[in-house]
């Protein structure tokens, strides 16, 4: 069960998607069902990167597709723009609530500032936001996960897969989320193997300079980490990440996917054995589970939070040669089991 903090009220208006969504970023998938009374529910509106970037997008897409399939309702995905500013995000959600949308989700800590103007605009509409925590009222639901949890895994098995005693850490933007990627990570590489040296960059300090879509940077920045012996790199960066994973590939070294399975994602099939594991967070359920609470007529509120407690963050076990290695899957056991009694406190900065 996710753990909810606070209830609020939830309710509907209507009018044209297309037209509305002209000016603001466009709709990659609008479906309707079968239902006859034509009702629309969940719509999200995606982070920089948008839709096919195999990692937290599509992750959150996974989520759409399955309220979509339970509720039989109408849906709507809506990709970025270049260039945007919070009030194109703004005017994204508001459309989506005007048009009776229930509940409207903003992908990403990005949408901030636009969940907080919007969800004043539309009381009766529940919002959510994934990935941040800042925004309080009594009809946003802020979806948050223990991130750092899953990357101290990712360490363990960096620490134990690695033979050079180096391993990297590739963040998309220099910001506080991606800084609990690192931190756990550093510190699950540290507590196994403390000889190992980890070797950390970021791609940009903002958003808007592409750090979370832009390959070439991600697969710059490994090939500098791999000259300097890194023969283990983990990835916070959203699409820039396939350029990390393509990097690892080409110089036959482990490369760790962040979010989503990144070994079974169809569009990296052709590195996936350059692919260790990847530090999952469930943002399919977090997005299903808001859309489920509105249908069941008790809308999450305040912060939801996923961990490995709930086992909503974890490491993927796609990858034969990580689930049949006993000793990465010993060494990540033990490490699971202490941070879920408390006995290892995992760093968030």
């Amino acid at each position: 069960m996710r753990r909810v903090t606070r209830i609020a009220l939830a309710g509907t208006a209507t009018a044209s998607l297309a037209l509305a969504l002209s000016a603001c970023g466009g709709t990659s998938t609008s479906s309707s069902s079968s239902d006859s009374k034509g009702d629309k529910g969940l719509a999200i509106a995606y982070d920089v990167g948008g839709k096919g970037d195999q990692s937290f997008n599509d992750a959150a897409f996974e989520g759409l597709k399955q309220a979509k399939a339970e509720f039989k309702y109408k849906t709507a995905d809506v990709e970025p723009t270049d260039g945007e500013t919070d009030a194109d995000k703004e005017q994204r959600l508001v459309s989506l609530a005007k048009q009776g949308y229930n509940p409207v989700v903003g992908i990403g800590y990005a949408y901030g500032p636009a969940v907080k103007a919007a969800a004043a605009k539309y009381p009766k509409t529940t919002f959510g936001i994934v990935d941040d925590s800042t925004v309080t009222a009594k009809n946003v639901a802020d979806l948050v996960f223990s991130e750092q949890e899953a990357s101290y895994l990712a360490g363990v098995a960096a620490a134990k897969a690695t033979k050079t005693d180096t391993v990297g850490f590739v963040g998309g933007v220099d910001v506080p989320l991606i800084h609990k990627f690192e931190a756990g990570f550093e510190q699950g590489v540290k507590d196994t193997k403390p000889s190992v040296k980890v070797l950390s960059q970021y791609l940009t300090q903002t958003a808007q300079e592409g750090g979370f879509s832009s390959p070439d940077k991600g697969k710059t920045a490994a090939e500098g980490q791999i000259e300097k012996k890194a023969d283990v790199v983990y990835a916070a960066a959203g699409l820039s990440g396939q350029g990390v994973i393509e990097a690892a590939s080409a110089k036959k070294v482990w490369a760790i996917g962040v979010d989503s399975d990144q070994y079974a994602q169809e569009a990296l099939a052709k590195y996936k054995g350059s692919i260790l594991t990847s530090a999952t967070k469930d943002v399919a359920k977090a997005v299903y589970s808001v859309a489920k609470s509105v249908e069941d007529g008790k809308p999450e509120s305040g912060i939801v939070r996923g961990d490995l407690k709930s086992g909503e963050v974890g490491l993927a076990d796609s990858n034969p040669e990580f689930r049949n290695n006993t000793a990465i899957q010993d060494a990540v056991k033990a490490a699971q089991e202490k941070i879920i009694s408390g006995e290892i406190k995992v760093k968030t900065s």
